[in-house]
């Protein structure tokens, strides 16, 4: 089972039918009890079908700046798997070539992402790089600019022009960019805002920044 993952709920276990790893077997209710799916996949929230799946095929980091248009979103240890889901989700909608995510100190594909991002990891290419900082360095050296969400930035990100090469590079919950991510962009970006909170939730903020740039690109 190493080399296999269990994941449950009714699309990312339908996507993954129509996806690229094996599905090697499928429980459904009520053939399968709703006690025993939860104890085979450790989650009540699997909707009455659990599939034993290949491990999750992650995607080569440079190749997915291949297209001269190619959109990218980067996440600076982003830990919540909910939000690397979301994130994943508006990413897949949004056309992009893919979600790129750090080795260490970040949340990585698992059934639980698999789940939030209501099966678009089964489509959606999705990388892991050892050292962001230094990819995004590789990705400017190949032509992509770099655009990094901070709060606190002085250009919004409707001024950017988003489209060509870009990667969007947004920061973990309640810390934001680390120095050497937010210095290896070519511009900070900010969202405005009116309200008492100080920061939007990252998901939320990379679908806005996506759908700017899907906007963009007509």
């Amino acid at each position: 089972m190493a080399d296999r993952q269990l994941i449950y709920g009714e699309r990312p276990v339908a996507e993954a039918e129509r996806g690229r790893r094996a599905v090697h077997r499928v429980w459904r209710a009520p053939e399968t009890a709703a006690e025993e799916l939860q104890r085979l996949c450790g989650s009540a929230e699997h909707q009455g079908v659990v599939a034993e799946v290949g491990p999750y095929p992650y995607a080569d980091a440079n190749a997915l700046l291949r297209d001269e248009d190619a959109l990218i979103v980067a996440l600076d240890q982003v830990q919540d798997p909910h939000n690397l889901g979301a994130v994943c989700r508006s990413a897949e909608v949004a056309g992009a070539a893919g979600v790129v995510i750090p080795e260490r100190r970040a949340a990585q594909v698992t059934p639980a992402v698999g789940k939030a991002s209501a099966g678009a990891v089964e489509h959606l290419p999705v990388a892991r790089v050892r050292n962001l900082a230094d990819w995004l360095a590789e990705a400017k050296e190949g032509g992509g600019w770099i655009y990094g969400a901070d709060a606190g930035a002085e250009s919004a990100y409707t001024d950017a022009e988003l489209s060509g090469r870009a990667v969007l590079v947004l920061g973990g919950e309640g810390k934001g960019l680390r120095p050497r991510v937010a210095a290896s962009c070519d511009l900070l970006l900010a969202i405005p805002q009116r309200g008492r909170i100080d920061s939007l939730n990252v998901s939320t903020a990379a679908a806005v920044l996506l759908f700017e740039a899907v906007r963009q690109r007509g």
